[in-house]
Parts: C-alpha cells; structure tokens; sequence
C-alpha cells in the first residue's frame, strides 16, 4: 500500500499483511493483520510512530524513500510487529532520535540491538514539539506488555493507541466507520490479546478518555474514524458485566462426551439460556476466545485419556485460564472407560477463573438415564445461578 492521508499533516504508512495466517505461533489470522506506522509532518520537525514487523520492513522502507528527514523515531511498543524496522529506519536516518518509555529502552536493547545513545525516554505526560504539532505521550503499561503507550496529537485531535483498540484485520479502506466486521475483528483482538489485562485496561481507558481526540489510530486493522464505537465497545467488555451465556468447549473421542454436551445444550436452551459449544477438533480457538469475552459460565467436556482429561482440553483449559475472563461459574462433565481423574485435573488447572465450581457429571461408558438426570440437575443450577446475574 501507499501512504496514505488521514489529514494534512498525518499519513498513515506501514504495511498489509494480507496473507499472514497466524500470530505468534499461537493466534489465528483469517483475516490477516497490519503494521500501522504514522508519519506525523510538523512545521520545524517529522516524526515517524512505530514501524512495522521485520518480514515486512522492506514496505514501510519504500514508503519513505522520499521522505528526506525523520527526526524522531517513537516506539510505543516494543514488540516486532511494532518495533521491528527500528534498525532499518535508525540507518536510514542516522541523526534521528528513538524516543520510548522508560521501561522499553532495555527492551529495544535486548530484543532488537538498539544502541542505548540513540534512545532518549519520555515521561508520562511528557510532551515533545515539531513545531506547529505536538506529540504528548501517555503511558499505557500493560496493553498489553509493561512499556507500551500511547501518543497523541492535539492539534489534530488524533489518538495514536497502539495495541489498545486494535484488530488484526487487512483491508484497503482506510477509515473504519461503523463496519461490524471491523468491530468482530476488534472484539477478537481483544479476546485473544487484552482480556488477561482487562481491569489494567479500564485503567488506561480513563486516562486517555481525557483527552479531546476525533480518530483513534491504531497499530493494527484500520483507523476508527467514529471512535466513540470502539471506545463503548472496550468499556462493556472491560466491565464486570457477564452475560446469560454458558460456553461449552468439548472434545469426545468415542461418541459419549457429545452426547452428553448435545443433551446439556438442550436442557439449557430450555430455560431460554443462550449457549455455545465448540468442538474443539474443528474450532478457531480466536471464537472461542470471543464467546468466553462475556459469559458466565463455561461447561468443560471431556473423554478421559490415561486417567486424565484429553490433550486437546487440557490446552483449552489452559487457554481460558491464561485469558482470564470474567466468568463466574464452572462445570465439568465427561466420560471414561475405567477410571478418571479429569474432573480433579480440569480443577487444577483454572486458578485464574475466580470461578464457583457447580458440578461435575462424569460417566462410565455411553450415559444412562441417571447421568441425563444429573445434566438436568446441572442445566437447572445453571439457570439458578443466571437468575440472579446483575
């Protein structure tokens, strides 16, 4: 892509991931991602805000090849899909000064070999001036690693967030408007990268609601031009607001499990409780991450391997547990051949849920008529529980 103008002193620049698939090694990317960088045009000095992931330096490179002098480099995040072309960009310009967080020089350092001399730090609040515009930078720690903060430009009321209200999305458009295919990116992204921070978040979320911005300019995925949306949506999701929902992610090997799952599904559908299963042979854990966003309760399904619960849950188990969601209630059920102890395991392995445990339906072989029994026992706890839901 070109740079391209948000206003006449802001292009956005960077690069299109449109192909890439996977982030991290971790997180899927059906609809690929972006590296925004921002070049910011002040009347005595340029700056250049983030850069873009090292695979795709070569893309931001030819968009500043015309561009004769950058003067400050800022770093809001030292991650690489953010800080990856610094070195590229500190050759090309070798007077310009990289400015960070105090908690991202030693990061730059050690994960990308900045020299120390070229990095000067910035205050909380701390402002720098181009001349006719000014770069304020506020400090954002834990969005979503410990350094990271945001810059914004008053005079053209922009809001350059980084991370925060993100979403690994391609698109050619430049603006975000009110597309509900950019908000279910951005509620994706929140998902699988800021809901373990999410009390930090509504932190910072106060801190930058004090300042007059018209766009929201992000790292990844377009520029929110109406940014109350995004701002709104962070704000229910960041709440400790919980819906009438139940989450099932559930793998069944010899055909139990599933029948125990199907039976759950529909007792709680009866009481008019909105539930999900995922099979997680064939699941975007990304979805899956979106639905535990804001629902009460998470039913886990499991057959046993080896006294256990199966690999595949356990890794789920351990997924849901490192995003800490703000559920409220917990159920495991299942099947075994002989002997088990995945109820105890699953257990074990959710001290981040703050979680009430209401029940745990294990049974041998193909369920009879008393486990149905218990699963209706279970659904109506459920819907007790529900019930009394702020």
């Amino acid at each position: 892509m070109k740079a391209r103008k948000i206003c006449d002193r802001v292009d956005l620049v960077g690069a299109v991931d449109w192909n890439r698939r996977l982030f991290d090694s971790l997180i899927p990317l059906p609809d690929g991602t972006s590296y925004n960088a921002y070049l910011v045009w002040g009347s005595t000095k340029t700056a250049l805000i983030d850069t873009a992931d090292p695979p795709m330096a070569d893309v931001l490179m030819r968009q500043l090849e015309h561009v004769k002098y950058v003067d400050y480099i800022v770093s809001q995040h030292a991650e690489q899909d953010h800080a990856g072309a610094i070195p590229h960009v500190l050759e090309k310009y070798p007077d310009a000064m990289l400015l960070c967080s105090p908690k991202a020089k030693d990061m730059l350092i050690d994960h990308l070999h900045v020299p120390g001399g070229r990095i000067k730090t910035v205050a909380d609040g701390e402002e720098i001036s181009l001349g006719d515009r000014t770069l304020k930078f506020i400090h954002t720690p834990w969005v979503h690693w410990p350094e990271t903060m945001c810059t914004y430009l008053p005079e053209d009321r922009i809001l350059f967030s980084c991370d925060l209200f993100g979403s690994h999305l391609a698109v050619s458009r430049l603006y975000a408007g009110d597309d509900p295919h950019v908000a279910e990116a951005a509620k994706r992204y929140y998902a699988e990268i800021m809901m373990p921070f999410r009390k930090l978040i509504k932190n910072n979320i106060a801190k930058i609601e004090k300042l007059d911005y018209g766009y929201i300019a992000p790292s990844h995925g377009p520029v929110y031009d109406k940014p109350e949306l995004i701002v709104n949506a962070y704000r229910e999701w960041t709440s400790d607001k919980v819906a009438n929902k139940v989450v099932v992610p559930y793998i069944s090997m010899h055909g139990s499990t599933e029948i125990m799952v199907n039976y759950l599904v529909s007792s709680l559908a009866e009481y008019g409780i909105d539930v999900q299963p995922f099979d997680l042979t064939a699941t975007d854990l990304g979805n899956l991450a979106m639905a535990l966003v804001d629902a009460a309760t998470i039913v886990i399904g499991t057959p046993t391997v080896h006294f256990g619960p199966h690999p595949n849950v356990f890794a789920a188990t351990h997924l849901a547990n490192s995003l800490k969601p703000k559920l409220r209630y917990a159920a495991i059920i299942g099947s075994y051949g002989w002997g088990t102890k995945a109820g105890e395991q699953i257990a074990a392995l959710i001290p981040n849920l703050k979680v009430e445990v209401l029940d745990t339906v294990l049974c041998k072989g193909l369920p009879r008529d008393e486990d149905f029994a218990n699963l209706d026992a279970l659904a109506a706890k459920v819907q007790e529980k529900h019930a009394g839901l702020a």
